[in-house]
């Protein structure tokens, strides 16, 4: 006896995706009040935090990581905490760790929380801690919990880590294994802004201050934008181009360009599909759109494809780099395939 197909999320209306652009747009503009010349990047904070992933920056000092992290807190009504990394951080650090401690006469070890127990959490230089104090925080993204001595702890939700790391000062550092920096959603690399922007800057602002910020959206209202974020159509022909898209990254396949079959060692796991659809729907709510385009699959594809892709020793040789070969895939990679999906045959 054939089962019943699971039921389908209705499309949004045009109400609700005019409701999501009203709370969209308090957030870009408070952001953007905050962080000034940077509209790239704050767009890109908002799709991935849409998606409900994580953050990878890297940049110079002084870019205003730390204050995007404090005006999205400020803006969402959210808890944020920093965690600034050194060679000597330890997990429990983190994570929390139990202390020994008297109540009502008896002796208990009571497990008090750390920083990671926060919605909003700035990871800072988390290239200069060791590989097992990374790992900790790894681990709690992707799990969204931490266990400690057989107890689990579920982390507050919505839960989001904005990591930064320097291109600069690299003695001392433990930088990133590959498999780990897949449990990233985005990685950017921020740059300077200009010289009107600097001069905007230091004009208006005493001390380079950023102005105080009310909250623009309460906690049901974020939720409502997840749910709205999952409701958005993602039409099978784009689905299958992200398919294709994430299977040409990969150099043993018979359809990958020459040029990845020559240069690339490793491609992208099945993680970033999956991310690639995620931020691809945010992206679309975030532009009025009520489904996936294909422009939105190639508008997040560097930000989620750039760090997943590991290059062979010679492509650095041949001035190829992951940002150059991730444009070089949307440009060879066709939209639309072959055979028509089967929601587009007439």
């Amino acid at each position: 006896m054939p089962t019943d197909a699971p039921a389908k999320d209705p499309l949004l209306t045009p109400s609700e995706v005019a409701e999501a652009q009203q709370l969209l747009q308090r957030l870009i503009d408070g952001l953007g009040s905050a962080i000034l010349g940077q509209s790239e990047l704050i767009e890109q904070v908002v799709i991935c935090l849409l998606a409900r992933g994580h953050m990878l920056l890297e940049g110079l000092p002084g870019l205003g990581k730390t204050e995007l992290v404090k005006s999205l807190s400020s803006l969402l009504g959210l808890s944020s905490r920093r965690v600034q990394f050194t060679p000597d951080l330890l997990p429990s650090d983190i994570i929390g760790s139990p202390i020994l401690e008297e109540q009502n006469g008896k002796r208990k070890l009571v497990f008090h929380l750390g920083p990671i127990f926060a919605n909003l959490v700035l990871a800072d230089e988390i290239n200069r801690a060791t590989p097992k104090t990374q790992s900790a925080l790894l681990e709690a993204m992707q799990e969204h919990r931490v266990t400690v001595l057989g107890e689990t702890h579920p982390l507050p939700q919505p839960f989001f880590v904005l990591a930064t790391q320097n291109p600069i000062e690299l003695e001392g550092t433990y930088p990133l294994p590959e498999a780990q920096v897949d449990r990233f959603t985005f990685k950017i690399n921020v740059h300077g802004v200009s010289s009107e922007t600097l001069q905007q800057i230091i004009s208006t602002r005493k001390r380079g201050q950023p102005p105080a910020l009310a909250e623009v959206m309460s906690g049901t209202e974020l939720s409502r934008l997840f749910d709205l974020t999952d409701r958005v159509h993602l039409p099978e022909a784009v689905s299958n181009y992200i398919a294709r898209l994430v299977t040409a990254t990969h150099p043993q396949r018979p359809g990958s360009p020459d040029e990845v079959k020559k240069f690339v060692k490793y491609g992208a796991s099945p993680r970033a599909a999956i991310a690639l659809a995620n931020t691809s729907r945010a992206a679309a709510l975030l532009a009025g759109k009520p489904n996936v385009g294909f422009h939105e699959v190639q508008k997040v594809a560097p930000c989620v494809l750039g760090h997943r892709l590991i290059l062979d020793y010679s492509a650095r040789l041949e001035g190829w780099t992951p940002p150059k070969m991730v444009d070089l895939l949307i440009n060879r990679v066709a939209e639309v395939a072959h055979q028509f999906p089967t929601d587009v045959r007439p």
